[in-house]
């Protein structure tokens, strides 16, 4: 039985695998390969040269893409007073103090990002375990722990995603849907890559972006030109 289905197949045959594509013409190749009947998610890849084991070489940050992700996005926000009335009028679907502490301890992660107030992080500092392994735990550095509850929502629905380099070294992110204009595509990755070489971490010797490639939901690797 074949690992990969008929479409994947064909729409492979159609990458030079031994080319490294321009960033416009590899969105381009993307966009017309028939690979699946929904609108995917085109996402782009990096290998870093780095090593995450050491702590001054970890990659870490997000970008608010210029044009969005093309998917709605649910976000909780742990707060109080009128930190947390702020959040509900930008957006926030999930909003609470040491009650959605007590139900995300019961097992709630129905929520796509997870904003706090500094003040709420000695209690939302006890979902580590559970909101750690799904990317979800707020951060400074990410932009999730902040008393700017409206602001740190709008972004987050507006199209800002995080990244942060795997064990392997690899960074990758989402950046936007198969039905974009090419121009939004492009525009959004590079907005991504910016953000990524922005965030190079001062220990990081030698060639930073190794190799980077792009694909869809169901479509194989374009590799990508890097410099």
């Amino acid at each position: 039985m074949p690992k990969h289905g008929k479409k994947y197949r064909a729409a492979r045959e159609l990458v030079d695998r031994t080319r490294r594509y321009e960033l416009e013409e590899a969105i381009g190749l993307l966009k017309g390969l028939e690979t699946a009947a929904f609108d995917e998610t085109i996402e782009v890849s990096m290998k870093l040269g780095v090593d995450p084991r050491k702590g001054d070489q970890l990659v870490r940050g997000s970008v608010v893409l210029p044009h969005g992700t093309g998917r709605s996005v649910r976000v909780a926000v742990f707060a109080e007073g009128e930190a947390a009335e702020a959040a509900k009028e930008a957006g926030a679907e999930v909003v609470g103090g040491a009650d959605l502490v007590e139900r995300v301890q019961g097992g709630f992660t129905d929520f796509d990002v997870a904003i706090a107030v500094p003040a709420m992080m000695r209690h939302v500092g006890k979902l580590g375990r559970i909101l750690g392994p799904q990317g979800k735990m707020p951060s400074p550095k990410a932009g999730t722990v902040t008393d700017d509850t409206a602001n740190a929502v709008r972004e987050y629905q507006a199209g800002k995603v995080e990244f942060r380099v795997d064990d392997t070294a690899n960074v990758h992110a989402p950046v936007g849907k198969k039905s974009f204009t090419a121009e939004k595509l492009v525009e959004n990755a590079r907005a991504f890559f910016d953000s990524v070489v922005a965030a190079k971490p001062t220990g990081a010797k030698g060639t930073y972006i190794q190799k980077a490639s792009i694909t869809s939901t169901m479509g194989p690797g374009v590799p990508l030109a890097v410099r």
